[in-house]
């Protein structure tokens, strides 16, 4: 079942009001690294880059054949080999003459030994389930991977879009400072007015700088990831666009009762169960069968036999106690395993759906009333200012509340971002709905 509440293509869509958010392709001034080493990104290209290199992936995959050729050393009709014995030997026997008479006398046998209890259908049971278990283990590491692929990504876009924010803001700080320097050397304004303008200058700088940083560690950290070359610096493009709800909260719970964790826990459980009653089969004694053929005797008196033998052990001393024992702590282990995942996966996704909503709300506020209102108050205070009705101070705060909203707006829709890729993957749901 395919239900996506929230469309995540990659590039910042803003409201209307808030256009200077929008990331463009290659802006001037924006951090620059080595042609070589820079790679732009598709969500879905780095998913696929994610899938193919790493190592949780690769592990997960190479575990496979593990349980592959478990499976298969069950598929044979018997799960004992056959034994071949032989015995030849040579005897010197004495002779009414005097004279011994050496003659050479040989055995061959052949022995199966034959499980009498059910095992060999137990042993093939657990093992399908084993094989079943892992390959939905390996689903759920891929679903893994890919949130976490997601979540370095809409990082580097939500970073991206605040070194825009930042710019912005120092261009606007930097003019305003320029005017000033003349404002102050025509007499016009103070010099305190004029170190204002050149403080708030600096701290733009200064913030522009950590965020460009910051942008750094996070492609770094995508760039291992994806397991690209050291020198590798991927940058994000696409859109991040903020929806309503298509699925409720039932239908997540629903979707989150078949998540492959807990499909994984279940075979594992009814595998858990074949192995203790394997171990409890075992109880039984085998019974091995044998038939041998030889010559023996010397001269005329040499004959050849067949021998037919059976033999069994008798169940006095050992009765598989310690195999039944670890076979029963491991059924419950599994049991106890899948119940506390069963439950922590229902009240992390009833969580999440409250978070998601209450952010939901958040963004929308923001986008809708506040950066509005601010992106007016900025136009009217610029051209106050330029007409001389108020002072530096006053359009220095605008800016500066323009600005904090923008950063809020952003810092809103990044923890949206982050809770929904989780409440995703808590619910199960497919997390490459609107990928683009």
């Amino acid at each position: 079942m395919r239900k996506c509440f929230l469309l995540f293509a990659l590039t910042i869509v803003v409201p209307a009001a808030a256009q200077p958010l929008v990331v463009p392709p290659r802006p001037a001034g924006s951090v620059m690294f080595p042609a070589s080493g820079s790679e732009r990104l598709t969500l879905e290209q780095a998913w696929r880059m994610a899938e193919q290199a790493n190592p949780k992936m690769r592990a997960a995959e190479a575990s496979l054949q593990a349980f592959e050729g478990q499976l298969k050393d069950t598929q044979g009709p018997l799960w004992n080999n056959p034994q071949v014995s032989t015995d030849q030997a040579r005897r010197r026997a004495p002779q009414p003459s005097g004279i011994g008479q050496t003659f050479p006398e040989w055995t061959l046998g052949l022995s199966q030994t034959f499980e009498i209890a059910g095992q060999q259908g137990y042993r093939h049971r657990a093992a399908e389930l084993e094989l079943a278990a892992t390959r939905e283990s390996i689903a759920e590491v891929r679903r893994q991977v890919r949130a976490e692929v997601e979540l370095r990504f809409a990082r580097i876009l939500i970073l991206q879009n605040r070194l825009e924010i930042e710019r912005e803001a120092l261009k606007l700080v930097e003019d305003a400072a320029a005017a000033i320097r003349k404002r102050v050397a025509a007499g016009e304004d103070s010099r305190l007015d004029g170190n204002l303008a050149s403080v708030e200058a600096e701290r733009g700088r200064n913030q522009l700088t950590v965020l460009q940083e910051q942008l750094i560690d996070a492609r770094s950290e995508l760039a291992a990831l994806l397991q690209l070359p050291p020198t590798s610096m991927p940058e994000a493009t696409g859109v991040i666009a903020v929806t309503p709800a298509n699925s409720s909260l039932d239908s997540l719970l629903m979707n989150a009762a078949n998540r492959a964790q807990l499909r994984a826990l279940d075979l594992r459980e009814q595998a858990a169960r074949n192995r203790l009653n394997l171990e409890r089969a075992s109880a039984y004694p085998d019974i091995t069968v044998g038939l041998t053929t030889g010559r023996d005797g010397p001269g005329d008196a040499r004959e050849r036999f067949n021998m037919l033998s059976l033999s069994i052990p008798l169940p006095l001393f050992k009765r598989n106690a310690a195999g039944i024992g670890r076979a029963t702590s491991e059924l419950a282990q599994s049991q106890i395993e899948k119940e506390a995942a069963t439950r922590d996966i229902q009240a992390q996704v009833r969580t999440l759906w409250l978070r998601l909503d209450s952010l939901r709300g958040r963004v929308q506020r923001l986008s809708d009333s506040v950066l509005p209102s601010l992106n007016e108050n900025q136009r009217l205070s610029t051209t106050s200012y330029r007409a001389g009705e108020i002072g530096l101070l006053q359009l220095l705060v605008v800016n500066r509340q323009l600005v904090d909203a923008r950063r809020d707006y952003l810092d809103a829709l990044a923890e949206f971002v982050q809770t929904r890729i989780a409440l995703e993957q808590a619910a199960g749901e497919p997390n490459n709905a609107g990928a683009k």
